[in-house]
Order: C-alpha cells, then structure tokens, then sequence
C-alpha cells in the first residue's frame, strides 16, 4: 500500500501561549504535531505493518516542521516530504489544500490520512477540501478502520454514536481521538530517522502558480478566552434565588 500521511505543525496547547498583537509569539511557543495527526502516523504504520506498503508524511511549512517530520520518522514513518511555503505572504486551508493537492496530482497512493482538526485553527477543512480536488471518497473522524484488497471498512464518531461505512480505495480519511493509541518514538527509530529521506520542494518543483494560492480567509484577530471569575452561590428559599438570578442574568451577565 502506499499510504500518505498530511500533518502539521502545531503550537502545543498545554504550554503557555502568549499573544501579542493579535498574533501568537512564535518565540515563546513549543511547537509539536498536531496531536490528531499523530493518530494518523500510528495508523498508517498499524496498516503499513499489516498489508505492506510504504507510508509517507508530508506538510506544508517552513523549514521549522523539519523537527515534527523527523518526529514522525521516529515513529516509524518511510520518508517524509517539506513543502516550503517560505515565499507566500499569507495562507489558509484553501491554500493548504491547494498545495497539497497539486503535490499529489502525480503521485500513486491507496490512502491518505489526516487528523480531523489542528488544534490551533480547528477548522477541520484541509482533509476534505484535498479529497475534493483529488475526486476521491473521504470519511472524517474515524476511530475504526479494516482495509481488505480495495474495500474499506470503517467506523465513525457521529456525536456520541458509531457510523459505519462501507468504501473502496483510494481514499481519504481523518482520525479522531479513539482510533488508536500513538507509539513513542523509541531511541533506535530517533536514530534511524536521522538516515531517513527528507525531501523539501520549493513550489516551483510541484508545478503550482503562487497567484492560484492567495489565501481566501484572514484571521483578524488571535486573543486568549477571559479569566473565570469566582462563582455566586445565592441564598435564601427557592423564589429569592430565582428573582436574584434572574436580576444578575440581566445586569451583570447581560443575556437576558
């Protein structure tokens, strides 16, 4: 099987995140990959062991998701691919995908997996919108998947519940939390990653105009959500708390 994996370089959430000037201080911030991402790699090497194949991690970025990339050599991962976006002045998941999409157009590939969400934007948009551009089914946030030949079996969280869907490869699906249980990178695989290919294209080398690659969002604003302030416990019988929850929820709360 030839299996690809997307992921991206994220900001880890359980580290401090400074904002300054509506924008994310890239200088005090840990970077990682995306954690849904890494259900993706764990999979793809699940399946890579079980049916054969080849598995390959690709990003779009600077020359930063390198670390993430060896990351997912470590884990198991074949080769790994850089897309460097170094000379575009901004970018959103139309262009991601865009970019993706053009890298893809002369590859031969029987599944490509994503993380459901980035947990920076969570827009979840770049797995589907790829799917589009390639013309081949996709399946979002799967937590089971059986590959026999050609036809795939798969199990998806729907809210609470289980989908389950019946399809064929090629294919493109994005894992969600519940898929699996992603490996460590071990000391053996951070040094056989080191031996690993990396390759990192320019845009030119994926035969792609800059002009068809201007971002069609922009992000105003990034700010950190209000502290929570101190709770109210209200006393008195049940129909004074209720007229003073009421006169809060007016003049304090400002919802009623």
């Amino acid at each position: 099987m030839n299996i690809y994996v997307i992921l991206k370089r994220t900001f880890d959430t359980e580290e401090k995140i400074v904002i300054n000037g509506g924008k994310i201080s890239e200088d005090s911030a840990e970077f990682i990959i995306n954690p849904y991402d890494e259900y993706a790699i764990e999979e793809a090497i699940t399946l890579k062991d079980a049916h054969g194949g080849n598995v390959t991690v690709v990003t779009v970025g600077s020359e930063d998701a390198e670390k993430e990339l060896r990351t997912a050599l470590a884990m198991g991962a074949d080769q790994a691919v850089l897309i460097s976006d170094e000379d575009l002045e901004s970018r959103d998941q139309y262009t991601t995908s865009t970019i993706l999409a053009a890298y893809f157009n002369d590859k031969e590939y029987d599944l490509i997996l994503g993380g459901n969400v980035a947990i920076d934007n969570g827009t979840g948009q770049v797995g589907p919108r790829l799917a589009e551009l390639l013309n081949i089914p996709y399946v979002t946030t799967i937590t089971k998947i059986d590959v026999s030949g050609s036809d795939v079996t798969i199990e998806r969280d729907v809210e609470g519940d289980v989908e389950t869907i019946q399809t064929t490869l090629p294919l493109l699906v994005t894992a969600q939390q519940g898929l699996n249980e992603p490996r460590y990178p071990s000391l053996p695989g951070i040094m056989k990653a080191k031996k690993k290919p990396l390759e990192t294209l320019e845009l030119d080398d994926i035969d792609i105009d800059e002009d068809e690659l201007e971002a069609k969002t922009k992000t105003v604003e990034i700010y950190l959500p209000p502290k929570k302030e101190a709770g109210k416990i209200l006393s008195g019988d049940t129909q004074d708390q209720v007229k003073e929850l009421v006169s809060l929820l007016r003049s304090e709360a400002k919802v009623i």
